[in-house]
């Protein structure tokens, strides 16, 4: 129940503040593996689902989610366990390290951490995600703008 309320939330946030269901889902493909990330305010996670997972929610605050899928020969996916390690920063180069912690539900994985928002500023995510124990991290950088509502 809750990881669809976590799902349902990324997928609405990300819905409003793009405006294209295009940008609703944001992965990297390497080989197999899915490599999904989103980042939205914490004022958008609903009450139950901030304390759930024992997320603040604030105007100031940002939330970073990443899970990791593999493609079965089936087309199915099916969840894999990562390590998920980055900052976020300006663009002008000044930069934050971001902490992950990883949570297990059900048939998810997610990967969340929480950083400042910057007001009417583009924030620059570079993360690298290690999702086999016998290849490099992959880097996942984006740029994303967030506005506060005072």
């Amino acid at each position: 129940m809750l990881k669809r309320a976590l799902l349902a939330t990324f997928a609405v946030v990300g819905l409003s503040l793009t405006g294209l269901s295009a940008h609703a889902e944001q992965y990297t493909q390497v080989g197999d593996y899915q490599i999904h990330y989103s980042a939205v305010s914490t004022r958008f996670l609903t009450p139950e689902t901030a304390q759930a997972y024992n997320l603040q929610r604030s105007a100031g605050l940002g939330l970073v989610n990443v899970s990791v899928r593999e493609t079965q020969e089936d087309g199915s996916t099916r969840p894999v366990n990562a390590s998920v390690q980055g900052s976020v920063g300006d663009l002008a180069g000044n930069r934050e390290s971001i902490s992950f912690r990883t949570v297990h539900e059900d048939d998810a994985i997610y990967h969340l951490a929480t950083f400042t928002l910057r007001d009417d500023e583009s924030m620059r995510f570079e993360l690298d995600v290690k999702y086999d124990r016998n290849a490099e991290p992959e880097p996942v950088n984006f740029t994303q703008r967030f506005y506060i509502e005072r």
